[in-house]
Protein backbone atom coordinates (compact mmCIF):
# COMPACT_ATOMS: atom_id res chain seq x y z
CA UNK A 1 0.00 0.00 0.00
CA UNK A 2 2.81 2.22 1.02
CA UNK A 3 4.12 1.78 -2.84
CA UNK A 4 0.79 2.68 -4.69
CA UNK A 5 0.35 5.70 -2.36
CA UNK A 6 4.14 6.74 -3.17
CA UNK A 7 3.11 6.26 -7.13
CA UNK A 8 0.21 7.71 -6.82
CA UNK A 9 1.72 10.96 -5.28
CA UNK A 10 4.15 11.05 -7.93
CA UNK A 11 1.99 11.01 -10.76
CA UNK A 12 -0.06 13.90 -8.69
CA UNK A 13 2.25 16.30 -8.91
CA UNK A 14 1.55 17.97 -12.39
CA UNK A 15 5.48 18.93 -12.94
CA UNK A 16 7.02 15.79 -12.12
CA UNK A 17 4.38 13.75 -14.23
CA UNK A 18 5.43 15.92 -17.49
CA UNK A 19 9.07 15.41 -16.97
CA UNK A 20 8.59 11.63 -16.55
CA UNK A 21 6.07 11.68 -19.67
CA UNK A 22 8.65 13.56 -21.72
CA UNK A 23 11.73 11.48 -20.42
CA UNK A 24 9.76 7.97 -21.65
CA UNK A 25 8.55 9.60 -24.93
CA UNK A 26 12.49 10.78 -25.42
CA UNK A 27 13.92 7.23 -24.29
CA UNK A 28 11.43 5.81 -27.25
CA UNK A 29 12.17 7.72 -30.09
CA UNK A 30 15.70 6.81 -29.18
CA UNK A 31 14.75 3.25 -29.27
CA UNK A 32 13.11 3.20 -32.31
CA UNK A 33 16.15 4.75 -33.74
CA UNK A 34 18.05 1.89 -32.85
CA UNK A 35 15.74 -0.71 -35.26
CA UNK A 36 16.34 1.54 -38.64
CA UNK A 37 19.01 0.07 -40.55
CA UNK A 38 21.92 1.99 -42.57
CA UNK A 39 20.84 2.34 -45.92
CA UNK A 40 23.25 -0.76 -48.61
CA UNK A 41 23.76 -2.95 -45.37
CA UNK A 42 22.12 -6.25 -44.81
CA UNK A 43 22.49 -6.31 -41.00
CA UNK A 44 21.64 -10.19 -40.71
CA UNK A 45 25.01 -10.71 -42.24
CA UNK A 46 26.62 -9.27 -38.17
CA UNK A 47 24.09 -11.31 -36.05
CA UNK A 48 25.90 -13.23 -33.46
CA UNK A 49 23.56 -16.63 -33.10
CA UNK A 50 25.96 -17.59 -30.16
CA UNK A 51 25.18 -14.40 -27.96
CA UNK A 52 29.11 -14.16 -27.28
CA UNK A 53 29.22 -11.00 -25.38
CA UNK A 54 32.94 -11.41 -24.17
CA UNK A 55 35.29 -9.20 -26.59
CA UNK A 56 35.41 -5.92 -27.38
CA UNK A 57 32.17 -5.83 -30.11
CA UNK A 58 29.97 -7.72 -27.47
CA UNK A 59 30.69 -4.87 -25.09
CA UNK A 60 29.66 -2.31 -27.72
CA UNK A 61 26.52 -3.89 -28.43
CA UNK A 62 25.35 -4.35 -24.83
CA UNK A 63 25.70 -0.04 -24.61
CA UNK A 64 23.98 0.40 -27.38
CA UNK A 65 21.20 -1.72 -26.86
CA UNK A 66 21.86 -3.69 -29.68
CA UNK A 67 22.11 -1.18 -32.42
CA UNK A 68 25.36 -1.92 -33.16
CA UNK A 69 24.96 -5.41 -34.41
CA UNK A 70 21.55 -4.00 -35.84
CA UNK A 71 23.87 -2.18 -38.23
CA UNK A 72 21.24 0.95 -37.68
CA UNK A 73 21.46 5.04 -37.66
CA UNK A 74 22.40 4.84 -33.90
CA UNK A 75 25.09 1.83 -33.77
CA UNK A 76 27.18 4.28 -32.31
CA UNK A 77 24.39 5.55 -29.81
CA UNK A 78 25.88 8.21 -27.37
CA UNK A 79 29.12 6.88 -26.85
CA UNK A 80 31.41 9.16 -29.28
CA UNK A 81 29.79 11.70 -26.79
CA UNK A 82 30.96 10.06 -23.39
CA UNK A 83 34.29 9.27 -24.66
CA UNK A 84 34.78 13.10 -25.87
CA UNK A 85 33.44 14.38 -22.11
CA UNK A 86 36.18 11.91 -20.87
CA UNK A 87 38.78 13.45 -23.02
CA UNK A 88 37.58 17.05 -21.77
CA UNK A 89 37.49 16.13 -18.20
CA UNK A 90 41.00 14.55 -18.44
CA UNK A 91 42.40 17.63 -20.14
CA UNK A 92 40.85 19.82 -17.26
CA UNK A 93 43.54 17.91 -15.13
CA UNK A 94 46.41 18.52 -17.05
CA UNK A 95 45.79 21.69 -19.56
CA UNK A 96 45.49 25.30 -17.60
CA UNK A 97 42.99 26.75 -20.13
CA UNK A 98 40.47 23.75 -19.27
CA UNK A 99 41.43 24.26 -15.77
CA UNK A 100 40.22 27.75 -15.94
CA UNK A 101 36.97 26.55 -17.84
CA UNK A 102 36.13 24.18 -15.36
CA UNK A 103 36.73 26.50 -12.24
CA UNK A 104 36.86 29.90 -12.52
CA UNK A 105 35.07 31.03 -15.88
CA UNK A 106 31.29 30.03 -14.10
CA UNK A 107 28.80 29.88 -16.62
CA UNK A 108 30.15 30.68 -19.31
CA UNK A 109 32.93 28.58 -19.40
CA UNK A 110 30.63 25.45 -18.49
CA UNK A 111 28.41 26.79 -22.02
CA UNK A 112 32.59 26.78 -23.90
CA UNK A 113 33.16 23.47 -22.46
CA UNK A 114 29.53 22.23 -23.83
CA UNK A 115 30.61 23.88 -27.34
CA UNK A 116 34.14 22.25 -27.32
CA UNK A 117 32.28 18.76 -26.39
CA UNK A 118 30.49 18.59 -28.94
CA UNK A 119 32.85 19.40 -31.81
CA UNK A 120 34.98 17.15 -30.41
CA UNK A 121 32.23 14.57 -30.73
CA UNK A 122 31.54 14.92 -34.26
CA UNK A 123 35.14 14.60 -34.75
CA UNK A 124 34.90 10.99 -32.83
CA UNK A 125 32.52 10.00 -34.87
CA UNK A 126 33.24 10.89 -37.90
CA UNK A 127 36.46 8.34 -37.22
CA UNK A 128 34.50 5.72 -35.79
CA UNK A 129 31.71 6.14 -38.19
CA UNK A 130 34.74 5.17 -40.60
CA UNK A 131 35.72 2.25 -38.53
CA UNK A 132 32.18 1.24 -38.25
CA UNK A 133 31.41 1.17 -41.63
CA UNK A 134 35.14 -1.10 -42.58
CA UNK A 135 34.04 -3.21 -40.11
CA UNK A 136 30.23 -4.00 -42.14
CA UNK A 137 32.06 -4.35 -45.37
CA UNK A 138 34.51 -7.07 -43.63
CA UNK A 139 31.65 -8.89 -42.60
CA UNK A 140 30.21 -9.07 -45.89
CA UNK A 141 27.27 -7.32 -44.81
CA UNK A 142 27.60 -4.13 -47.47
CA UNK A 143 24.87 -4.70 -50.48
CA UNK A 144 27.00 -5.58 -53.63
CA UNK A 145 24.53 -3.72 -55.34
CA UNK A 146 25.20 0.19 -53.47
CA UNK A 147 28.18 2.24 -55.22
CA UNK A 148 31.04 2.36 -52.24
CA UNK A 149 31.71 6.17 -52.66
CA UNK A 150 27.99 6.32 -52.36
CA UNK A 151 27.45 3.73 -49.25
CA UNK A 152 30.85 5.18 -47.80
CA UNK A 153 29.41 9.01 -48.15
CA UNK A 154 25.84 8.60 -46.73
CA UNK A 155 27.14 6.23 -44.25
CA UNK A 156 29.72 8.30 -42.25
CA UNK A 157 26.85 11.65 -42.79
CA UNK A 158 24.05 8.83 -41.07
CA UNK A 159 26.07 7.34 -38.50
CA UNK A 160 26.87 11.03 -37.27
CA UNK A 161 23.48 12.25 -37.59
CA UNK A 162 22.33 9.67 -35.71
CA UNK A 163 24.88 10.09 -32.99
CA UNK A 164 24.30 13.77 -32.50
CA UNK A 165 20.58 13.26 -32.41
CA UNK A 166 20.89 10.78 -29.83
CA UNK A 167 23.38 13.77 -27.85
CA UNK A 168 20.40 16.13 -28.09
CA UNK A 169 17.81 13.89 -27.05
CA UNK A 170 19.81 13.46 -24.04
CA UNK A 171 20.36 17.16 -23.65
CA UNK A 172 16.82 17.87 -23.81
CA UNK A 173 16.14 14.77 -21.23
CA UNK A 174 18.48 16.37 -18.46
CA UNK A 175 16.82 19.86 -19.11
CA UNK A 176 13.46 18.89 -19.51
CA UNK A 177 12.71 15.72 -18.34
CA UNK A 178 13.67 13.78 -14.85
CA UNK A 179 17.45 12.28 -14.64
CA UNK A 180 20.34 12.28 -16.30
CA UNK A 181 19.33 11.92 -19.74
CA UNK A 182 22.84 10.85 -21.33
CA UNK A 183 23.26 8.25 -18.49
CA UNK A 184 19.52 7.17 -18.99
CA UNK A 185 20.28 6.68 -22.69
CA UNK A 186 23.07 4.16 -21.85
CA UNK A 187 20.98 2.68 -19.15
CA UNK A 188 18.17 1.90 -21.54
CA UNK A 189 20.50 0.31 -24.08
CA UNK A 190 21.92 -2.06 -21.09
CA UNK A 191 18.46 -2.97 -19.69
CA UNK A 192 17.18 -3.79 -23.34
CA UNK A 193 20.00 -6.48 -23.40
CA UNK A 194 19.43 -7.84 -19.22
CA UNK A 195 15.73 -8.71 -19.91
CA UNK A 196 16.31 -11.26 -22.82
CA UNK A 197 19.23 -12.28 -20.95
CA UNK A 198 17.30 -13.15 -18.07
CA UNK A 199 14.21 -14.60 -19.43
CA UNK A 200 16.89 -16.72 -21.42
CA UNK A 201 18.35 -17.84 -17.84
CA UNK A 202 14.83 -18.29 -16.07
CA UNK A 203 14.09 -20.91 -19.19
CA UNK A 204 17.25 -22.78 -19.37
CA UNK A 205 17.05 -23.10 -15.53
CA UNK A 206 13.58 -24.34 -15.39
CA UNK A 207 14.41 -27.77 -14.13
CA UNK A 208 17.44 -26.57 -11.73
CA UNK A 209 14.98 -24.93 -9.35
CA UNK A 210 17.68 -24.34 -6.92
CA UNK A 211 20.53 -23.37 -9.04
CA UNK A 212 18.39 -20.42 -10.25
CA UNK A 213 17.54 -19.40 -6.65
CA UNK A 214 21.32 -19.16 -5.86
CA UNK A 215 21.69 -17.29 -9.06
CA UNK A 216 19.25 -14.66 -7.84
CA UNK A 217 20.33 -14.51 -4.59
CA UNK A 218 23.73 -14.12 -5.63
CA UNK A 219 22.25 -11.21 -7.95
CA UNK A 220 20.52 -9.47 -5.57
CA UNK A 221 23.70 -9.42 -3.00
CA UNK A 222 26.08 -7.94 -5.83
CA UNK A 223 23.76 -5.49 -6.58
CA UNK A 224 23.54 -4.84 -2.80
CA UNK A 225 27.32 -4.24 -2.61
CA UNK A 226 27.17 -1.72 -5.79
CA UNK A 227 24.62 0.37 -3.82
CA UNK A 228 27.06 -0.04 -1.03
CA UNK A 229 30.29 0.79 -2.84
CA UNK A 230 28.17 4.01 -5.08
CA UNK A 231 26.49 5.56 -2.00
CA UNK A 232 29.33 4.47 1.03
CA UNK A 233 30.79 7.66 2.17
CA UNK A 234 32.88 9.00 5.29
CA UNK A 235 31.66 11.62 7.40
CA UNK A 236 34.32 14.18 8.46
CA UNK A 237 32.93 16.11 10.66
CA UNK A 238 33.23 20.23 11.04
CA UNK A 239 32.55 23.28 13.19
CA UNK A 240 31.30 25.96 11.96
CA UNK A 241 32.90 28.97 14.64
CA UNK A 242 30.56 32.28 15.61
CA UNK A 243 30.87 35.28 14.32
CA UNK A 244 31.08 37.99 16.45
CA UNK A 245 29.62 41.30 15.86
CA UNK A 246 31.05 44.09 18.83
CA UNK A 247 29.99 42.59 21.86
CA UNK A 248 27.16 41.12 21.11
CA UNK A 249 28.08 37.55 19.94
CA UNK A 250 26.95 37.26 16.41
CA UNK A 251 23.88 39.33 16.52
CA UNK A 252 21.87 36.41 13.85
CA UNK A 253 24.58 37.36 11.01
CA UNK A 254 25.37 33.92 10.76
CA UNK A 255 21.77 31.73 11.38
CA UNK A 256 23.57 28.74 12.11
CA UNK A 257 27.08 29.83 14.01
CA UNK A 258 28.43 26.84 15.82
CA UNK A 259 26.59 24.05 14.19
CA UNK A 260 28.06 20.43 13.36
CA UNK A 261 28.56 19.76 9.69
CA UNK A 262 30.25 17.70 7.48
CA UNK A 263 32.39 16.82 4.69
CA UNK A 264 30.98 13.43 3.05
CA UNK A 265 33.73 11.70 1.44
CA UNK A 266 32.53 8.97 -0.97
CA UNK A 267 34.22 5.78 -0.69
CA UNK A 268 34.09 5.35 -4.46
CA UNK A 269 34.65 8.84 -5.42
CA UNK A 270 36.07 7.60 -9.65
CA UNK A 271 32.37 5.99 -9.81
CA UNK A 272 32.53 3.84 -13.02
CA UNK A 273 35.75 5.56 -14.86
CA UNK A 274 38.49 3.06 -13.67
CA UNK A 275 36.60 -0.04 -14.77
CA UNK A 276 36.10 2.00 -18.23
CA UNK A 277 40.03 3.07 -18.68
CA UNK A 278 41.00 -0.66 -17.15
CA UNK A 279 38.34 -2.04 -19.68
CA UNK A 280 39.83 0.30 -22.42
CA UNK A 281 43.38 -0.88 -22.02
CA UNK A 282 42.33 -4.45 -21.78
CA UNK A 283 42.07 -4.81 -25.43
CA UNK A 284 45.31 -3.09 -26.39
CA UNK A 285 47.45 -6.33 -26.22
CA UNK A 286 45.17 -8.12 -28.31
CA UNK A 287 44.61 -4.73 -30.87
CA UNK A 288 48.60 -4.73 -31.26
CA UNK A 289 49.39 -8.11 -31.63
CA UNK A 290 46.63 -7.82 -34.58
CA UNK A 291 48.33 -4.82 -35.68
CA UNK A 292 51.66 -5.71 -35.82
CA UNK A 293 50.61 -9.14 -38.07
CA UNK A 294 50.89 -11.71 -35.44
CA UNK A 295 48.93 -14.43 -34.73
CA UNK A 296 45.37 -14.31 -34.28
CA UNK A 297 45.18 -17.36 -32.69
CA UNK A 298 48.24 -16.36 -30.44
CA UNK A 299 47.76 -16.84 -26.69
CA UNK A 300 47.79 -13.35 -26.20
CA UNK A 301 45.16 -12.52 -28.76
CA UNK A 302 43.11 -15.25 -27.13
CA UNK A 303 42.80 -14.50 -23.64
CA UNK A 304 43.38 -10.98 -23.37
CA UNK A 305 39.97 -10.72 -26.10
CA UNK A 306 38.26 -13.08 -23.57
CA UNK A 307 37.10 -11.54 -20.10
CA UNK A 308 36.52 -14.79 -18.64
CA UNK A 309 40.08 -15.95 -19.07
CA UNK A 310 42.08 -16.14 -15.51
CA UNK A 311 44.85 -13.46 -16.79
CA UNK A 312 42.49 -11.35 -18.03
CA UNK A 313 41.05 -10.76 -14.76
CA UNK A 314 43.65 -10.77 -12.99
CA UNK A 315 45.36 -8.13 -14.96
CA UNK A 316 41.93 -6.39 -15.02
CA UNK A 317 41.49 -6.29 -11.31
CA UNK A 318 44.90 -4.72 -10.59
CA UNK A 319 44.24 -1.93 -13.37
CA UNK A 320 41.03 -1.20 -11.54
CA UNK A 321 42.43 -0.83 -8.33
CA UNK A 322 45.31 1.32 -9.35
CA UNK A 323 42.66 3.81 -11.84
CA UNK A 324 40.38 4.00 -8.72
CA UNK A 325 43.42 5.24 -6.91
CA UNK A 326 44.68 7.93 -10.06
CA UNK A 327 41.14 9.52 -10.86
CA UNK A 328 40.48 9.43 -6.97
CA UNK A 329 43.82 11.56 -6.48
CA UNK A 330 42.88 13.77 -9.86
CA UNK A 331 39.16 14.27 -8.60
CA UNK A 332 39.12 14.62 -5.21
CA UNK A 333 41.27 17.68 -4.36
CA UNK A 334 42.01 18.91 -0.43
CA UNK A 335 43.44 21.92 -1.18
CA UNK A 336 40.19 22.95 -2.42
CA UNK A 337 38.23 21.57 0.42
CA UNK A 338 40.64 23.51 2.96
CA UNK A 339 40.07 27.11 0.95
CA UNK A 340 36.30 26.37 1.04
CA UNK A 341 36.35 26.17 5.20
CA UNK A 342 38.50 29.06 5.39
CA UNK A 343 35.79 31.37 3.27
CA UNK A 344 33.58 29.47 5.31
CA UNK A 345 35.03 30.29 8.87
CA UNK A 346 34.51 26.18 9.58
CA UNK A 347 37.40 23.73 10.81
CA UNK A 348 37.71 20.18 11.61
CA UNK A 349 37.66 19.34 15.19
CA UNK A 350 40.87 18.83 16.80
CA UNK A 351 43.11 19.93 13.50
CA UNK A 352 44.46 23.07 12.51
CA UNK A 353 43.40 24.76 9.73
CA UNK A 354 45.90 25.01 6.49
CA UNK A 355 48.28 22.22 5.39
CA UNK A 356 47.62 20.16 8.67
CA UNK A 357 43.70 19.99 7.48
CA UNK A 358 44.88 19.08 3.69
CA UNK A 359 46.91 16.25 4.89
CA UNK A 360 44.21 15.09 7.03
CA UNK A 361 41.81 14.93 4.31
CA UNK A 362 44.43 13.46 1.70
CA UNK A 363 44.98 10.65 4.41
CA UNK A 364 41.74 9.73 4.94
CA UNK A 365 40.92 9.81 1.80
CA UNK A 366 43.61 7.18 0.71
CA UNK A 367 42.40 5.00 3.89
CA UNK A 368 38.60 4.71 2.42
CA UNK A 369 40.03 4.46 -1.20
CA UNK A 370 41.66 1.23 -0.79
CA UNK A 371 38.70 -0.74 0.64
CA UNK A 372 36.45 0.86 -2.29
CA UNK A 373 38.80 0.04 -5.00
CA UNK A 374 39.60 -3.51 -3.87
CA UNK A 375 35.28 -4.12 -3.93
CA UNK A 376 34.73 -2.42 -7.07
CA UNK A 377 37.92 -4.70 -8.49
CA UNK A 378 35.85 -7.80 -7.34
CA UNK A 379 32.39 -5.86 -8.90
CA UNK A 380 34.11 -5.67 -12.15
CA UNK A 381 35.67 -9.58 -12.32
CA UNK A 382 32.37 -10.70 -11.13
CA UNK A 383 30.94 -11.40 -14.10
CA UNK A 384 33.83 -13.89 -15.28
CA UNK A 385 33.79 -15.45 -11.51
CA UNK A 386 29.98 -16.43 -12.24
CA UNK A 387 30.68 -17.28 -16.26
CA UNK A 388 33.16 -20.28 -14.72
CA UNK A 389 30.22 -21.24 -12.60
CA UNK A 390 28.00 -22.24 -15.53
CA UNK A 391 25.92 -19.39 -15.48
CA UNK A 392 24.85 -17.84 -19.14
CA UNK A 393 27.66 -15.74 -20.44
CA UNK A 394 24.94 -13.61 -21.95
CA UNK A 395 23.77 -12.98 -17.99
CA UNK A 396 26.78 -13.22 -16.18
CA UNK A 397 27.78 -9.98 -17.60
CA UNK A 398 25.31 -8.28 -15.65
CA UNK A 399 26.60 -9.56 -12.51
CA UNK A 400 28.66 -6.84 -12.17
CA UNK A 401 31.38 -4.71 -14.34
CA UNK A 402 30.37 -1.28 -16.08
CA UNK A 403 26.39 -2.36 -16.83
CA UNK A 404 25.31 -2.97 -13.45
CA UNK A 405 27.48 0.23 -11.80
CA UNK A 406 26.11 2.51 -14.33
CA UNK A 407 22.59 1.02 -14.14
CA UNK A 408 22.78 1.10 -10.40
CA UNK A 409 24.14 4.49 -10.16
CA UNK A 410 21.78 6.13 -12.67
CA UNK A 411 18.94 4.42 -10.81
CA UNK A 412 19.81 6.24 -8.07
CA UNK A 413 20.29 9.60 -9.22
CA UNK A 414 16.92 9.46 -11.10
CA UNK A 415 15.04 8.43 -7.77
CA UNK A 416 16.97 11.24 -5.67
CA UNK A 417 15.36 13.86 -8.17
CA UNK A 418 11.77 12.68 -8.04
CA UNK A 419 12.50 11.90 -4.07
CA UNK A 420 13.42 15.97 -3.81
CA UNK A 421 9.71 16.85 -5.79
CA UNK A 422 8.05 14.77 -3.46
CA UNK A 423 9.47 15.63 -0.36
CA UNK A 424 9.48 19.73 -1.38
CA UNK A 425 5.36 18.36 -2.05
CA UNK A 426 5.62 17.42 1.59
CA UNK A 427 4.60 14.10 0.60
CA UNK A 428 6.96 10.92 2.46
CA UNK A 429 9.93 10.13 0.06
CA UNK A 430 10.84 6.81 -1.26
CA UNK A 431 12.35 5.80 1.34
CA UNK A 432 10.79 4.70 5.42
CA UNK A 433 13.02 7.84 6.75
CA UNK A 434 12.38 10.21 3.88
CA UNK A 435 15.51 10.05 2.66
CA UNK A 436 17.60 8.23 0.28
CA UNK A 437 21.05 7.25 2.62
CA UNK A 438 24.14 8.13 0.72
CA UNK A 439 22.64 10.35 -1.74
CA UNK A 440 22.64 13.68 0.22
CA UNK A 441 24.01 15.50 2.63
CA UNK A 442 24.15 19.14 4.17
CA UNK A 443 23.17 22.18 2.01
CA UNK A 444 26.62 23.88 2.59
CA UNK A 445 28.51 20.65 1.44
CA UNK A 446 26.14 19.84 -1.24
CA UNK A 447 27.20 23.60 -2.68
CA UNK A 448 30.65 22.48 -1.61
CA UNK A 449 30.03 19.39 -4.34
CA UNK A 450 28.46 21.86 -6.53
CA UNK A 451 31.74 24.66 -6.74
CA UNK A 452 34.02 21.07 -8.56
Amino acid sequence: MKFFETLKNIWGIDELRKRILFTLALMAIFRLGTFIVLPGVNPSALDTPDGNTNDLLGLINLFTGGAFNNASIMALGIMPYITASIIIQLLGFAVPYFQKLQSKEGESGRKKLTQITRALTVAITLVQGAGYLTYIKSQGAMSAQVDPFIFWATGIITLSTGTIFAMWLGERITDRGIGNGVSLLITVGIIVGLIPAFIFEVQDSSDKLLLLVVEMAGFFLVTMATVMVVTGIRKIPLQFARRMVGRGGDGGALPNAGARDFIPLKVNASGVMPIIFAQALMFLPATAVTFAGGDANSWVVQKFNDFTSLPYNIVYFFLVVAFTYVYTALTVRPDQYTEYLRRQNAFIPGIKGGKPTEEYIDTITSRITLPGSIILGIIAIMPAIVASMGVNIAFAIFFGGTSLIIMVGVVLDTLQQIESYLLMRKYDGLVKDGKMIGRGGSGRIQQLGADF
